[in-house]
């Protein structure tokens, strides 16, 4: 039996950025333009796969509300981002919910997007998951799990319910047999871009 999920982009944006000394959401890309940044770019690319996308924002939720808004994209905002990653994410799975939606595809912005056929892969795989009782398809490439990560209702309540200590790799780790692993050959579901020299070093062709 294959799944039919309501998919509900979720992009994780509320991030310091200590290190790169400016908001990672706003970097442009590809690097050298104006015209797209790692935020408009993700939100199009999810859009094309998704009901709809929500943006998760903390204390930049002013900088980034207007991109966030041309692009028809749902904006939230964690009130309390100094708790980590897993509190954006889990205000970003409650609006899921919320909007009805039922799996939700869960993306950093803080690194350039995949490909869409990288995204295209894991939501066929994703649909059939559940033959194979799976909550989850994360990405896999040259060893490394990265995002986006699909997540279906099951998946989604593991992280709603997983205690403030702990992390969305902790919860997914516990949650280990129900995840499928799926390999692609798109270093950027693993590509961290943390500092002014990561930016540096990225390529100039944009995914999409």
């Amino acid at each position: 039996m294959a799944r039919a999920p309501s998919l509900c982009g979720v992009l994780l944006a509320a991030g310091e950025s200590s290190r790169m000394g400016a908001d990672k959401a706003l970097l442009p890309w590809p690097p050298g333009q104006t015209q797209d940044t790692f935020l408009s770019t993700a939100i199009r690319l999810l859009n094309a796969f998704n009901d709809m996308v929500i943006v998760v924002a903390g204390n930049n939720e002013a900088s980034l509300a207007p991109a966030v808004y041309a692009t028809s994209a749902l904006l939230v905002r964690n009130p309390v981002p100094e708790r980590g990653q897993l509190s954006s994410l889990q205000v970003g799975l409650e609006e899921v919910l919320n909007q009805g939606r039922d799996a939700a595809t869960i993306a950093l912005v803080d690194r350039p997007p995949v490909a869409p056929a990288t995204l295209r892969t894991l939501i066929a795989a994703f649909e059939s998951a559940v033959a194979q009782e799976k909550w989850a398809v994360v990405p896999e490439c040259q060893g490394k799990h990265g995002h986006p990560i699909l997540a279906g209702r099951e998946m989604i309540e593991a992280f709603l319910t997983a205690p403030e200590s702990s992390t969305a790799r902790e919860v997914e780790h516990a949650n280990q047999e129900h995840i499928q692993y799926v390999a692609v050959e798109d270093p950027n579901v693993a590509m961290n871009v943390n500092t002014p020299a990561d930016y540096a070093s990225l390529g100039t062709k944009p995914a999409l």
